[in-house]
């Protein structure tokens, strides 16, 4: 939880945006490579794609705050890459997928704190949500939907994570914080070797 605060707006928006982030990290401690590659539930979803298209979408965000928009379709060749976005592949694993969005976390933070909520900006066409043409937005617009994206991930995460072993995300990322064990919490115990343990 983002502890309350009299925070200005921007450094509320990173807090939020990292809130999230902590959250669906925390999803893979204690996993296997097998565990957090599973989809215990019946869409394709996985603790290990959920991270992997978090830092594809951190990714596009970090290009998105540096430059202008530009109008580029939402072709065939953007929607397999955004497909893939969700998949740990073969050739890839959880633990390196976890190194690559803990880098491009700290510098997606770093950015934020550099913008101005209030800038003007365009927001490009979603034709699947039927909006097709830019349309003008502050940036702050475009970080509160950050939010929203990556708490909807985060609530995917949790729900998976308890289908495999019951525990809860908040639990986790407690954990991971360094909560000591109180009459309210009780510290997961990863077992050593799996991820982030």
């Amino acid at each position: 939880m983002y502890a309350p605060a009299r925070h200005d707006e921007v450094t509320g928006l990173v807090n939020y945006v990292d809130e999230q982030l902590t959250a669906l990290r925390a999803a893979a401690f204690g996993l296997t490579e097998e565990q957090a590659r599973a989809t215990p539930c019946r869409s394709t979803l996985s603790v290990g794609g959920l991270v992997k298209h978090a830092a594809w979408c951190i990714r596009g965000a970090l290009t998105r705050l540096a430059t202008e928009v530009t109008e580029q379709p939402f072709d065939a060749a953007a929607f397999a890459e955004f497909n893939d976005s969700f998949v740990v592949r073969d050739d890839e694993t959880v633990a390196d997928t976890l190194e690559e969005f803990d880098r491009l976390r700290a510098e997606l933070l770093a950015a934020i704190a550099k913008s101005d909520p209030s800038a003007v900006t365009v927001a490009p066409p979603a034709p699947w949500h039927g909006i097709l043409d830019a349309r003008p937005i502050h940036t702050r617009y475009y970080l509160v939907h950050l939010v929203e994206e990556w708490a909807r991930h985060a609530g995917h995460a949790d729900i998976l994570r308890e289908q495999i072993d019951g525990v809860s995300v908040p639990t986790l990322a407690l954990t991971l914080a360094g909560m000591p064990a109180s009459d309210f919490f009780t510290p997961y115990e990863p077992t050593p070797g799996t991820l982030l343990a």
